[in-house]
């Protein structure tokens, strides 16, 4: 399995996790990176991986300190922008529906399947089953402006949910 990938998409993750049992519980944090440090950044996410790693396992006296840092280079969540873009692009998916501030899609057997979070500070979205249903989620947060940054603590994996394009000239 590779520890980092540049950006999350379906035929992407799909290839990089090829072979693994897609049974397991996979959860993300997102975040919303301010302009400046994402474009500073870029290339260099394993920095805003190294980040919210600290900031997650910290001590807390630490993490008081760290919780600064990612406030600093992060931007509030513009919840109900989000909510909007969420129900524009999802609510045709009859396996979509909404309890307060989550967001689910689930099949209908429940064997695969994600819930979407706003926790104030990032989103945080939880999959099971194959990732058929986390990439929806995942196309669907591309609609929103800014720098979105997807983190998975547990397995090591980074990338944004929408890389810049990059154009050659010639």
């Amino acid at each position: 399995m590779t520890a980092s990938i540049s950006f999350f998409g379906y035929n992407k993750m799909k290839a990089i996790v090829s072979g693994s049992d897609e049974s397991i519980m996979r959860s993300y944090q997102i975040y919303l990176i301010e302009d400046e440090f994402a474009d500073y950044f870029y290339g260099k996410e394993k920095m805003f991986y190294h980040l919210f790693s600290e900031y997650e396992y910290a001590p807390d006296g630490l993490r008081d300190i760290i919780r600064k840092q990612v406030l600093y280079v992060t931007k509030p969540l513009p919840s109900l922008y989000i909510h909007q873009i969420l129900f524009q692009n999802l609510r045709k998916n009859k396996d979509f529906h909404c309890k307060g501030n989550t967001y689910f899609l689930e099949s209908a057997s429940c064997s695969n399947g994600v819930k979407l979070t706003l926790k104030g500070e990032y989103l945080e979205l939880i999959a099971w089953g194959n990732f058929d249903a986390e990439s929806i989620f995942f196309k669907a947060l591309r609609h929103v402006e800014g720098k979105l940054l997807a983190v998975d603590l547990e397995h090591g994996r980074y990338g944004w949910l929408k890389p810049k394009k990059i154009r050659n000239y010639v």
